[in-house]
C-alpha cells in the first residue's frame, strides 16, 4: 500500500501563505500613494546644517550629472532628474530587475535663507554633494549690551 508522507496540518497551507505574503507585498509597493517606478524618497538624501550653511548629499547611482537639476529659491531646495533604464543587448532579457528608472523630484525646506550665488555642487562616485552657504542677512548677529 502506498502512503503519502504526513507533513502536519499546516503543510497544505504553506504555499497559500507564501502567495498571500507576495500579494500583500505587491499591493503595498504598487498601490501606496507617491509610489511609481521609482520608490518614494528617491534619491536617498542626508541634510545637515550648522551656523555657516547646509550640506546635502544624495545617492544617485547610474544617473548622469547632465540629467540632474538643482534649484534654490530662498529657503527651498529642489532636486530633480532622471535615471534612464539600462539598455539590453539583442537577445538579453531581465532575470531580475530591482533598480528603478524614471524621473525623480525632491523638495526640501531649508532651515534658513541661502546665498544662492555661492551654492556649489559636485558629483563623484554616484554621490551628489551640495554646499549651500547661509545668507549673510540671515546669520545670527551678536548684539552688544551697553551699560549705562
Amino acid at each position: 500500500m502506498f502512503r503519502v508522507p504526513y507533513f502536519g496540518y499546516r503543510a497544505p497551507f504553506r504555499e497559500m501563505e507564501r502567495l498571500q505574503r507576495e500579494m500583500n507585498r505587491l499591493f503595498t509597493e504598487t498601490m501606496s500613494p507617491g509610489r511609481g517606478r521609482v520608490a518614494a524618497g528617491y534619491p536617498a538624501m542626508n541634510i545637515w546644517a550648522n551656523e555657516e550653511g547646509v550640506i546635502v548629499t544624495a545617492e544617485l547611482p547610474g544617473v548622469n550629472p547632465e540629467d540632474i537639476d538643482i534649484a534654490v529659491d530662498g529657503d527651498t531646495l529642489t532636486l530633480t532628474g532622471v535615471r534612464h533604464p539600462e539598455a539590453l543587448k539583442e537577445g538579453e532579457t531581465y532575470h531580475r530587475r530591482e533598480r528603478g528608472a524614471g524621473k525623480f523630484n525632491r523638495v526640501f525646506q531649508l532651515p534658513f535663507q541661502v546665498e544662492m550665488e555661492a551654492v556649489e555642487a559636485t558629483f563623484a562616485n554616484g554621490v551628489l554633494h551640495i554646499t549651500l552657504p547661509r545668507a549673510e542677512e540671515d546669520k545670527p548677529r551678536k548684539i552688544e549690551v551697553k551699560t549705562g
